[in-house]
């Protein structure tokens, strides 16, 4: 008897650089293998702690090798930052100033993202502003940020069912843990470690996100 054929799902990847880029030369060459293992929608630059002259530093090298590939290169927290230097977008968080703000500063064709939490009314009002995604989570335990709200699947069934604007998966999610997430409806994945700190390296870990979302 022939087994159910597996159906292809519209979820993509969305990557988030590691926390601390020291080597920044070093993880440019990892990017680019990761970026040309399979489809990768955009990466986020999500770096602490460094001034101004620093982090554009890294922009310069990532974005780019990002952009060069087609893939949208985000910056995280810092519309200012994002439109002088050229990225593609910002994502901000409910702490790092209103939607408007961002967009102000970003201008009209570029992306803003918005971290929701768990939190269907705040997705809401995203969408209502206009944010270009909502991002919900954390829905597993993350080494990578540490996370004060848990998401259940069902918030990303609830709001694909309801909205077009895409929704973003994020925390702790793994190739071991991810099919919940892309059958619940999620558009996006994003990922930290469990592409970077894969253990066949990053390259493997965006090819095996890619055979998940083709449903083999």
């Amino acid at each position: 008897m022939w087994g159910k054929p597996e159906i292809p799902t519209n979820s993509r990847l969305y990557l988030i650089t590691p926390p601390n880029l020291e080597d920044v030369k070093t993880f440019s060459k990892t990017m680019i293998s990761a970026l040309e293992a399979g489809d990768v929608a955009c990466i986020q630059l999500r770096v602490k702690d460094l001034d101004d002259d620093a982090l554009c530093r890294i922009i310069d090298v990532l974005r780019p090798e990002a952009q060069k590939r087609g893939v949208a290169f985000i910056l995280n927290d810092r519309p200012d930052l994002a439109f002088e230097t050229g990225c593609d977008g910002v994502h901000i968080g409910q702490e790092d100033g209103t939607y408007a703000q961002a967009r102000n500063a970003v201008g009209p064709n570029a992306i803003v993202g918005v971290t929701c939490h768990d939190s269907r009314h705040l997705a809401m009002i995203a969408g209502e502003q206009g944010a270009d995604y909502v991002a919900f989570g954390a829905f597993y335990p993350t080494t990578t940020k540490e996370a004060s709200h848990h998401a259940d699947p069902g918030l990303l069934s609830w709001w694909s069912g309801l909205m077009e604007i895409p929704c973003v998966a994020i925390g702790g999610i793994t190739l071991d843990n991810a099919q919940p997430l892309i059958e619940a409806g999620a558009d996006f994945l994003a990922v930290s470690a469990g592409v970077w700190a894969h253990p066949e390296g990053a390259a493997a870990a965006v090819a095996g996100f890619n055979r998940l979302f083709k449903g083999e």
